[in-house]
């Protein structure tokens, strides 16, 4: 429902944020992580997941889309929580969660408080197919491929053959990094 808050930083602490948009104080829950990056901010966009529950409607903020990805993958096992995904956020990066579940490291995973040996097979079962199939785990690509599907939807849409462009672009994501879709795209034009 919501992509993203941007607006300035009123108040923020380790599990949480507060941003002033058109003036209104959105209350996101945050992990330490994304304090981290924000906490010297005035101005922030933070991408954000809602969960609505009977008695409260929960905003969840990230630094990053890749953030947000994981957290909602994660809150897709059985077992896992909202609050869960974002403790396992907060004791490890998004780099190091997803090379511990593509490794199969679940020692890794049950460091995290609250996670206990069947959670943490779990996890790594559930999700290993869906995170990253690259080589570092720095650059992983999620399995959803929402970056790389849009990137092929407009070079299809520019008229380029969907076959070419798609080979085109696994290059681009082979070779490594975290890119845009506006950076895919540019890279694929001038190989295409």
């Amino acid at each position: 429902m919501y992509e993203y808050i941007k607006g300035a930083l009123v108040e923020a602490g380790p599990t949480y944020a507060v941003v002033d948009c058109g003036g209104v104080g959105y209350w996101l829950n945050i992990s330490v992580n994304t304090y981290s990056k924000i906490s010297a901010e005035k101005e922030v966009c933070l991408y954000v997941h809602l969960i609505v529950r009977e008695d409260a409607h929960l905003l969840y903020g990230f630094y990053s889309k890749e953030e947000r990805v994981l957290f909602r993958q994660l809150i897709s096992v059985s077992g896992i929580g909202a609050n869960t995904a974002n403790v396992m956020l907060s004791s490890m990066t998004v780099d190091e969660i997803v090379g511990a579940i593509r490794t199969g490291n679940d020692e890794a995973i049950r460091r995290v408080k609250g996670i206990g040996t069947k959670t943490a097979q779990r996890v790594i079962i559930e999700l290993k197919d869906k995170v990253g199939t690259s080589g570092a785990a720095e650059s992983f690509v999620f399995a959803s491929g929402a970056v790389k599907e849009e990137a092929l939807a407009a070079l299809v849409m520019l008229g380029f053959v969907k076959a070419q462009a798609s080979k085109v672009l696994d290059k681009i994501v082979a070779g490594g990094g975290n890119r845009t879709v506006e950076e895919l795209i540019k890279l694929a034009l001038k190989q295409l």
